[in-house]
């Protein structure tokens, strides 16, 4: 399929997001707990990695339109991934998955939404903003970049790409941040000189999500 402004996806690369999602998160779990271990409880790695396998097992042989498979993927999350991220993950997809609906397949701009629509689900469970030092930092820019990047006729391939790097960015900058949200928060000023790992995990999806895209050319 050839990507351009009209060019739609469907259920097909939503797995494909979800299975390099999970190849990510194995690739990377000690990475991620190695980042937990400094201001959480050193088990962000293997809970993602653990969500997004049980997530594929659920997956397997799933008929539906993308916008279910979003659904059934986001409480599957919930009730696999320990800690914050499986609720907050959980929500993101769930609303991404309503705001696209029954429809087999979905453009650049209904993407948007539905990015738009998670990230609003995370912040109101979550009740973080951008620099609370927490997965809303990378998760923030990736979706304004991409609606910028989308309403400006970007194809979307290169529009998920300007997205990672604008999360890879807010990842970044939460290094030197003191955490306001969550674990780290507690310890105050310990927090800071530490990436967080719930934006590098969001990194790690966004990244899955524009390989899947792109590999539809």
């Amino acid at each position: 399929m050839s990507f351009n402004g009209e060019a739609k996806v469907n259920t097909g690369t939503v797995h494909r997001w979800f299975v390099e999602a999970a190849s990510n998160f194995h690739e990377q779990r000690d990475y991620l707990t190695q980042l937990d271990a400094a201001i959480g409880d050193a088990d962000h790695g293997t809970n993602m990695d653990r969500g997004f396998t049980a997530l594929l097992e659920k997956l397997d042989g799933f008929d539906g339109p993308p916008g279910k498979l979003l659904t059934t993927a986001g409480s599957t999350l919930v009730s696999t991934v320990g800690g914050a991220s499986g609720p907050l993950w959980g929500t993101a997809l769930r609303r991404a998955g309503r705001s696209l609906g029954s429809g087999d397949e979905f453009d650049g701009a209904q993407l948007a939404t539905a990015l738009e629509a998670a990230l609003d689900g995370v912040v109101e469970l979550g009740a973080a903003q951008e620099g609370d030092k927490t997965m809303v930092d990378a998760l923030g820019p990736a979706v304004r970049v991409f609606r910028e990047s989308i309403d400006d006729g970007t194809p979307v391939p290169a529009a998920l790409a300007a997205a990672r790097e604008a999360a890879e960015q807010g990842m970044k900058a939460t290094v030197p941040l003191q955490a306001q949200k969550g674990r780290a928060s507690y310890l105050g000023e310990r927090s800071i000189g530490h990436q967080d790992p719930g934006a590098t995990s969001t990194v790690l999806i966004l990244a899955a999500l524009e390989r899947s895209v792109a590999s539809e050319r």
